[in-house]
Order: structure tokens, then sequence, then C-alpha cells
């Protein structure tokens, strides 16, 4: 049997000095002070029963809503440490893009960073263009999107209105093996829920929440039409019952396939299958309780001063799916032209399909004792944690290829967060070694595996984690950027 390792991937010092004179990075350092935070959300649930349809994204084109079961909202935490403010967004969305992010980030005057994730909700509107009526017709209603930029603006103004002193501690807790799975081999789940407890620094009672669990919120499955935020929805409403406080739900690394099981016992002993709102809101519930077990068990933790390095970077399209999309006019976002290099993101998007690029945002958050990965899509738990299979398995497309370096072993954190989809929604980041698209299958499968059909190409991994590795480098460094 193959066994699991850490990739050893020794670090540049010329490749530090060649992103900080030359790369469109960010780096902001804060005073160590007191630490502030405010809380607040916006709702953001589509009109269903306007004139435009609503398009659900997930599994398939053509499911239109017909109803709401719960209000999806865009949940704000703003952080100052005196000298800086930093907001963390989270929206109840399949994955609002980067192009869109830009544009909440000019309309907010006064902050560092702006981060905004999203949940990668299966049970919202297309805000892609993947799910419309049909393959060739895109499921996204601009009017919509407008007004998401709008809302996720108005929340975290709001929040900075509630920004108040608090002391911070940092929690972990397991979720039990049987209730996470990965449904692509090799098995690595990412079972880690981390919170982050605020709490008033005289009456010590609990002022708000930040929790982090890589699950994909998608236990409605397919048949379902009703907008909901899934199963995040019923954890949320359950922990702010219980510590009466509010709480931001950001999702971590989904990739691989970071799912809930079929089956589940609620807390009555009864079984329930997915693809039903009990389901969803006992799969909710249970997950609460975990994050209140990490809160229970959190520890003191300093989070200032407030510091950050975020690096604009191109993504390779290969995918002949979406470059096809793109020129039907399903994907409508803008592209630029890939020259090989993955750090140029100034080329023109005039150029032939094989030779575009998307271009992201990779960043690593220092806030105080806390890391926090901001990651542009849904990142599988082995570039993570470097639990790769070793060796690879000879009948993947590249089996040979050098391990990435990891999230953790850039970090060089205790404290350690992890937002995917930050920023951007990019498809799945998958290890290069386990890229399996052409026969031979690995594992003597007879077709490939779920997930290459989803990401932009085999070099978006080996991209995207040596660009994350120069950021965190930048931070340990104390080097000066510029954006």
């Amino acid at each position: 049997m193959p066994s699991l390792t850490h990739a050893q991937a020794p670090f540049r010092v010329y490749y530090v000095v060649f992103l900080t004179l030359v790369l469109p990075i960010a780096l902001a350092v804060g005073d160590d002070s007191i630490l502030r935070v405010g809380i607040a959300r916006a709702d953001i649930t589509p009109n269903v029963k306007g004139k435009a349809p609503v398009w659900i994204a997930g599994y398939g084109q053509n499911r239109r809503a017909t109803g709401v079961h719960d209000p999806l909202y865009a949940t704000a935490l703003v952080l100052g440490d005196g000298q800086r403010q930093m907001a963390l967004v989270s929206v109840d969305l399949v994955g609002l893009q980067y192009p869109d992010v830009q544009r909440i980030r000019k309309k907010l005057v006064g902050f560092d960073y702006v981060l905004v994730s999203s949940t990668h909700n299966h049970e919202g509107p297309d805000v892609i263009g993947i799910w419309g009526r049909s393959p060739v017709q895109s499921g996204v209603d601009p009017d919509y999107v407008d007004s998401v930029v709008d809302k996720a603006c108005q929340s975290v103004r709001q929040a900075r209105q509630n920004m108040r002193p608090v002391t911070a501690s940092y929690g972990v807790a397991r979720v039990p093996a049987d209730w996470l799975r990965d449904t692509r081999k090799p098995i690595v789940r990412d079972d880690a829920l981390r919170v982050i407890v605020f709490r008033d620094p005289d009456s010590h009672e609990p002022a708000g929440l930040l929790v982090q669990y890589s699950c994909h919120p998608e236990s409605l499955a397919s048949r379902n039409t009703e907008i909901t935020a899934d199963f995040p929805a019923a954890t949320i409403d359950t922990i702010q019952k219980n510590l009466g406080c509010p709480v931001a739900y950001f999702s971590g690394a989904v990739g691989g396939l970071m799912t809930h099981p079929k089956k589940f016992t609620d807390s009555e002993g009864s079984e329930l299958r997915d693809g039903s709102f009990e389901y969803a809101t006992a799969y909710g519930q249970a997950i609460a309780s975990v994050a209140e077990q990490a809160a229970a068990g959190a520890r003191p933790v300093k989070m200032t001063p407030l510091r950050v390095a975020s690096m604009e970077i191109a993504i390779p399209l290969a995918n002949p799916l979406y470059a096809a999309a793109r020129l039907v006019g399903v994907l409508k976002r803008e592209m630029i032209a890939y020259t090989g290099d993955w750090r140029d993101v100034s080329a023109t998007a005039d150029v032939d399909a094989e030779k575009i690029a998307l271009k992201t945002e990779v960043a690593c958050l220092a806030l105080g004792q806390v890391m926090l990965a901001a990651i542009p899509g849904e990142i599988y738990p082995e570039l993570v944690y470097g639990r790769y299979q070793e060796p690879a398995d000879p009948a993947a497309d590249f089996p040979e290829s050098p391990l990435e370096p990891t999230v953790m072993d850039s970090m060089h954190s205790e404290y350690p967060l992890i937002v995917g989809l930050a920023n951007d929604e990019i498809g799945y980041i998958i290890p290069r070694r386990q890229w399996d698209q052409l026969p031979p299958y690995a594992y003597g499968r007879e077709g490939g595996q779920y997930g290459e059909v989803n990401s932009c190409g085999p070099d978006v991994a080996p991209i995207l984690m040596e660009a994350f590795r120069g950021v965190t480098q930048l931070l340990r460094d104390g080097l000066p950027g510029r954006r």
C-alpha cells in the first residue's frame, strides 16, 4: 500500500526578492494594540417570484428556484488593531468571482484588506454562469450580482459600526469520522473544525464567533428547488441561540470532495437521508455542537497586529469545457493572455482560447498569532496538510510530478485558519500527481474520478501553492510590498 508523506520544498531567497520588486503584492503592518471586532450581516436572498428566473447552482442545468426555505446572507467580520482595519466577508453562494470581489473592494473606503469568501452553497443562485436553463445559456442575473455587491458592502459598513474591544481565543475540535466523506481517492479528510471566540473583556461574555469547517453545503442535493443556505444555516442559528452572539461561517478545504454522509442519525436516533431539510437541520445542528465544543476548549490567542500579503496570479485555462462555455457566452468573465509565466497578469485578453488565463489572487493574513490562508478555489486537503499518496498511482497522468509545498508548511502556524473560495472560485485545486484524465486510470478504474471536469487544469496546484509560499515568506520576512 502507498503511504502518505509531507512534501519537502525548500524556498529560494532570490524568489522572494523577485516577488517583492516585480509582482503585485500588498503588505500592511499594524501596531500592536487592542483588538476591536464587529460582525453584521445583510440579506442577499434572491427574489424567486420576480420576472427573471433564479437558476440554482450545482448538479446541472435547468433547476429553477420555486421558493425560499431560509434566507441567504452576506456576513462580515471586521477587525481593527488601532492602525489597520480588515474585513472578512462570507456569502452563502456557490462562488463569487474575483471581478465582483474587486468591485466590492472599490466601494469600501478605509480598509487595508477585504476578503470575500463563498460557502460554496449548491442551493443558492448561479453567480458563475454554468447552471442556467441549458448548457449554452448563462444562469447569472447581473442585477442580482450587483445587489450582492451592494449588500456585501452594507454588511461590512454595519460591522464596522458594531466594532467593540474584545479578547480572542482559538479552538479546534474534530468531527467524528462518519460525519465527513472524501469521495475521491486517496481518502484524505479535513476533519478539523476551527473557531475563534471573541469575548467582552469585562464580562467575558461571547461577542462573536468565527467558524471554519471543510464540507460542501450540498446536503439538499439535486432535487431541491427552494433557496437555502443548506446545513450552515442550522449551524449558525444553533450557535447564535446557544451562545447568544453573532456567527461568521467560512468554508475551508472542500476539494477532494469533502462532503456529508449519505445517511445521518439525528440527536433523537432517527436515521435521515440527504436531500431533505430534516437532514440539513440535523447535520447543521450536529456541526454546531462540534463548534461549541471547540469554543469551550479555546485557548487565549493574540490577534494583533494585523498584516496581510497578497498576490495576483495568472491561472491558465486548460479545461476545454470552460473554454467552450466562455466562447458561447455562458462564462462572461474577462480573461487575460497566458504568457507561460503565472506571475504575468498584465497581458491583453484578445488571444487564442488555448492561451487564456484567469487573473486571481492568493493571500495570507497574519492576525497576530493567527495565520489565515486565503485560497481562491476548492483546495484538496492533501495540499493543506501534505498527506500525499507516496508513491503516486502509476496510472495517473503525472505520477512523477514534484510534490507541491503545502499550506501548513508555508504558514508554520500553531493557530491556522483555512478559507477556501477566498476572493474567487477557480474550481478544484488538485495535486498534480493525482491528475487523472487520460487512460489508463488510477486505482484500476475504468474511467477517471470526479474532479478534473471542474478544474482549470493540472498546473493550478503547482502555481497556486508556489505563490502561497511566496506571500507567507513575505509575512515572515516583514518585507515591504506594493499592489
